[in-house]
């Protein structure tokens, strides 16, 4: 399968879900980057400040404020937008509100992963779609390899299960709706703890770092020696892109699930990247505590993506430590007053370039 031609998606339209997000500000400001036309479906923003509004997005693509649970607001921005390719990253991401608020977590998760499919049924212009889910769906074991896209699914907690569930809702539709012979061609994408400027959410490591470096009071972390598959945003994105540039072509043999995750082995703890963030800020304390939340997390977690990097051609660029210091290098000059569209932009520009 030939490198993936991002230059193609210049005048496509583009309908991304979730795009007032951590993940979906990036990808918005990548499209448009690229010349592409951007429809955003999701919430107002959640956090303040907020990445979305930090970039001026709000006036730089067509952004509609609807809920992903709402089928038929939903359906009338599909309706209207007409996008050709649509990148669903709406969701409710944090493991532990899954276990505050279960039920939100699986409306949004899985009904609104059917929401946004049954939209796509009933659209005439969509040709791509790419799904997004975690590294969560995998039913986890604590083995020391990574999973692989054929593994089982599965889920111990809410948000896990919702993420198994969003998979099984996508290759339903895939197998029912889109193929073979049909005009819309799907894929779903699994990533690993991504990190990076502009997250501001609670109960993520590296937001609770920033805060608590920033009003200069000890980082309090939970499961210190727990390992991820930590990454930098722009890796699994443009992982999803190179997918949808293969969808949009109508490449069958892109059509299935994806890891997007780092380089194995990806053993890095908690407590070592709340470290390397305290050295690159050049200041800081952290001490542990256990968590007052009684959700069980799992200490191992690991994606394989040898199948994005031999039939997409797509690697991870940055390495864990270096995205843990673009990270950083990110908060700290945003804190020191910089511009969040130069910052996001340089770090972007050198993502692309390889640097």
């Amino acid at each position: 399968m030939a490198s993936a031609d991002l230059s193609t998606f210049r005048g496509q339209r583009f309908l991304v879900t979730g795009s007032t997000g951590f993940k979906g500000s990036w990808l918005c400001q990548w499209l448009l980057q690229l010349g592409a036309e951007v429809t955003g479906l999701a919430l107002r923003p959640h956090t303040t400040p907020s990445l979305f509004e930090e970039l001026g997005l709000q006036a730089k693509i067509d952004q509609r404020y609807v809920d992903i649970r709402d089928f038929d607001a939903v359906m009338a921005v599909m309706k209207e937008s007409e996008p050709a390719v649509v990148l669903h990253l709406a969701a409710q991401p944090i493991v532990i509100r899954g276990h505050r608020e279960p039920k939100l977590t699986l409306d949004t998760n899985i009904g609104g992963t059917t929401n946004v499919l049954e939209a796509v049924r009933n659209s005439l212009s969509v040709r791509a779609v790419v799904v997004v889910t975690s590294d969560k769906c995998y039913r986890n074991v604590e083995w020391v390899w990574g999973y692989r896209e054929n593994d089982p699914l599965g889920g111990q907690d809410p948000y896990s299960a919702s993420k198994a569930g969003a998979e099984l809702i996508y290759e339903a539709y895939n197998e029912s709706f889109f193929r073979p012979g049909g005009q819309v061609f799907a894929a779903s994408a699994r990533a690993g703890n991504v990190i990076g400027g502009g997250d501001w959410s609670n109960d993520r490591i590296v937001p609770d770092c920033i805060r608590a470096l920033q009003k200069n009071e000890a980082i309090s972390i939970r499961s210190p020696g727990a390992t991820r598959p930590w990454q930098h945003v722009l890796d699994p994105l443009h992982g999803y892109l190179m997918l949808a540039e293969r969808l949009l072509q109508q490449d069958e043999r892109a059509v299935g699930s994806w890891n997007f995750g780092p380089e194995l082995p990806a053993d890095v703890t908690v407590l070592e990247v709340a470290e390397q963030l305290v050295a690159r800020w050049g200041e800081g304390r952290i001490e542990t505590a256990p968590s007052a939340d009684p959700v069980k997390e799992s200490n191992i977690l690991a994606l394989d993506s040898i199948k994005a990097m031999h039939r997409l051609g797509w690697r991870p660029r940055w390495r864990t430590a270096e995205a843990i210091n673009e990270t950083a290098d990110w908060y700290r000059a945003i804190t020191d007053g910089k511009d969040a569209v130069e910052i996001t932009g340089g770090q972007l520009a050198r993502f692309v370039a390889g640097d």
